[in-house]
């Protein structure tokens, strides 16, 4: 059967369909579902009007939104048309709606009744234009050719239009691409051309979208790359740099055009094995330490690297990324409570000798000089320490302290100076830093100065004299800028006496000297430290405790060998002990509250309990008084039987702790 044939086959079908008369559907499926929905939609098949345009301020924002779709198709519509080129055929592109935004045709397009429907604006939605191929594509998602009478709308059915979606990578339809003419003039191969003209653009979007991803991915690359504060060198296979970030420069102290070109084994100084080995066996190497000294550059930093392969594996180069060790040290720092949160604020005390002593301390903080504390075990050494270290100019940096009185003799010099790997057996692999290098541009403390050995005072000395370390077993010098605040219990210039101390280390420390009064010399500060321990302990338990007047004159009497670390100790087992909220001279110790012949205020008499009170409180007292032996034991067997390590931990004067050993039967 032939075209003509066929399409008055159709003509009769459209016929009997838009009349209402009995018909056969003898046509495809997709155009009975458009003219039923054209049905539906109240479309007029015999309308001969023009077609609706959009709004020009409409048409105007469309063209906008548009650009990128209509910039990539234009071509491919060019070379579409160049097909038609004077024969009345159109090439239209529309948006998802089914307006037009960008057509080719010939001249005489818009006065060809044929093709007079065609112009920029103008709506093909089946509501407006009936069944077609534009407005059908729209709804099915599908390409389609609608020829002849097939169009819903009479004035249509001298047309073949040929229309395909085009879909974003969403699978979203964001346009239509149609080619319509007469239809005596179309053939099959026309939809052809159309959507291999639709997948074309397509392809171009996708391209167009991966391409702005890559160049989106490069940015973002190139901005982490350029702002990382870690440096970062690319290398080769053969290990020249190609690469470099500004942090990179700045850590490495090079110029760029000194280290671009440049093999890595020159650039650190002969100390690139693990970069070699990584090239060589593709493995990667984690936090290798490098310190470099050359005419050119110095540093110290982290060194990690990672190889770069292609897709057989074969590797082409690595990133090492370089990490200064200042900052890692900060790091360790903050997470390891290298830092002092006490303030001049923090001590209690209202005193003439404990205002004196904050005075000076302030003065000095502000200065660069090394300050000695002394002050009896307990009056609160490192509180000034920590205080003096926030008012300086170090308080930015690391607080670092030390009890040189219970690090073991043969670990001391490594604890503060360092070792590289294998300096000892037993060293960690990579080494470890000392605490006067975890201490740099801050505060290091070193409490119990008095009981450092000779060894090892000799290397303090050198330390403080140059500014620089060198770690245990390494000839590596390494600068430091501390601050050095030393406290001892000792009287050191009679340690200087008998040869336990170095004199030249005591006038190198003793440049500002600070003495914290003993709590026996301040007895007006008590009631006030007393209530401030109270108070605190109240506020974490959540509840506020009273205190009986006889409670104060019992500690004001007392001597307080432990200084306010015996306070503190105190104030904590007597709230352990009240059943109520009340402290009374009964939850005292009996060291404090049994000096009575000593008592310079009469003590209130005890009141008389009955039988079953004065066996529970015994009870409780035998209970205490086992507790106690057992925190002494322990501290014994875990000090080796320091008794002096000991007296400080438990907060009591030595002797106090050898007559409460006695008292328990205790043998050290």
């Amino acid at each position: 059967m032939g075209v003509n044939s066929e399409q008055g086959g159709i003509l009769l079908t459209w016929k009997d369909y838009v009349s209402g008369e009995n018909w056969m559907p003898t046509i495809r499926p997709q155009i009975i579902e458009s003219w039923t929905r054209c049905e539906q939609a109240g479309v007029n098949p015999y309308d001969s009007g023009i077609h609706s345009k959009l709004a020009e301020a409409a048409l105007s924002a469309m063209l906008l939104e548009k650009q990128e779709l209509i910039t990539i198709a234009k071509p491919f519509m060019t070379n579409l048309y160049k097909f038609v080129q004077g024969s009345g055929f159109v090439v239209v592109l529309t948006d998802e709606r089914g307006y037009i935004m960008e057509m080719l045709c010939d001249e005489d397009t818009l006065n060809n009744p044929l093709t007079n429907n065609f112009f920029r604006g103008a709506s093909w939605r089946e509501e407006e234009a009936g069944t077609n191929a534009i407005g059908t594509a729209v709804v099915t998602k599908k390409p389609i050719q609608v020829s002849g009478a097939e169009h819903y709308c009479q004035k249509h059915h001298c047309l073949t239009c040929s229309a395909a979606p085009i879909f974003d990578d969403r699978g979203r339809i964001i346009g239509i691409l149609d080619m319509s003419g007469a239809v005596n003039m179309s053939h099959l191969h026309t939809l052809g051309m159309v959507v291999a003209a639709a997948e074309a653009i397509m392809a171009q979007l996708d391209i167009r979208r991966k391409n702005r991803e890559l160049v989106l991915a490069n940015n973002r690359s190139t901005n982490i790359f350029n702002t990382i504060s870690d440096g970062i060198l690319m290398i080769d296979e053969r290990g020249i740099v190609n690469q470099l970030n500004p942090a990179a420069k700045k850590i490495l102290n090079i110029a760029e055009s000194e280290l671009l070109g440049k093999s890595i084994d020159r650039i650190f100084n002969g100390k690139a094995i693990a970069t070699w080995r990584m090239l060589n066996t593709k493995e990667p190497y984690t936090d290798v330490e490098l310190m470099v000294d050359t005419n050119k550059s110095t540093f110290h930093c982290l060194a990690s690297g990672e190889p770069l392969t292609d897709e057989q594996g074969t590797v082409m180069g690595g990133v090492i990324i370089l990490r200064p060790i200042k900052h890692v040290q900060n790091l360790v720092n903050r997470f390891s409570g290298y830092h002092a949160a006490l303030q001049f604020s923090n001590i209690i005390g209202e005193s003439k000798e404990i205002l004196e002593a904050i005075r000076v301390a302030s003065l000095a903080a502000t200065t660069s000089s090394n300050i000695l504390l002394q002050g009896e075990s307990g009056t609160g050494k490192e509180i000034f320490a920590q205080a003096i270290h926030n008012r300086s100019e170090w308080r930015n940096g690391p607080f670092v302290a030390v009890n040189c009185g219970v690090i073991p003799r043969e670990l001391i010099g490594s604890e503060l100076f360092g070792y590289v790997e294998g300096a000892f057996t037993g060293a960690i692999r990579g080494g470890k830093p000392g605490k006067f290098e975890l201490a740099s541009g801050g505060t290091i403390f070193l409490d119990e100065i008095g009981d450092m050995p000779l060894e090892q005072q000799v290397a303090l000395l050198r330390v403080l004299q140059e500014k620089n370390v060198t770690r245990i077993g390494s000839e590596k010098v390494i600068p430091i800028n501390v601050r050095v605040i030393c406290a001892t219990n000792k009287n050191l210039p009679k340690e200087v006496e008998k040869g336990a101390f170095r004199q030249d280390l005591y006038y190198r420390l003793n440049v500002i000297s600070l003495t914290i009064p003993p709590l026996r010399n301040r007895v007006q500060d008590i009631p006030l430290l007393f209530k401030h321990f109270l108070e605190k302990i109240g506020k974490d338990r959540g509840c506020k405790f009273y205190i009986k007047p006889p409670v104060l004159e019992c500690l004001q009497q007392f001597d307080w060998p432990g200084n306010v670390r015996e306070l503190q100790n105190i104030v904590e087992r007597a709230v352990s002990l009240t059943e109520s909220e009340e402290i009374t001279v009964a939850h005292l110790p009996s060291e404090v509250h049994g000096t009575q012949k000593n008592a310079r205020y009469p003590l209130q008499p005890l009141v008389v309990l009955s039988a079953n009170e004065s066996n529970d409180r015994e009870q409780r007292r035998k209970l205490m008084n086992e507790a106690e032996r057992q925190q002494i034991l322990a501290l014994l067997s875990k000090y080796g039987g320091n008794v002096s390590v000991v007296a400080r931990e438990f907060g009591v004067s030595r002797n106090t702790l050898y007559r409460k050993m006695r008292l328990y039967a205790i043998e050290n």
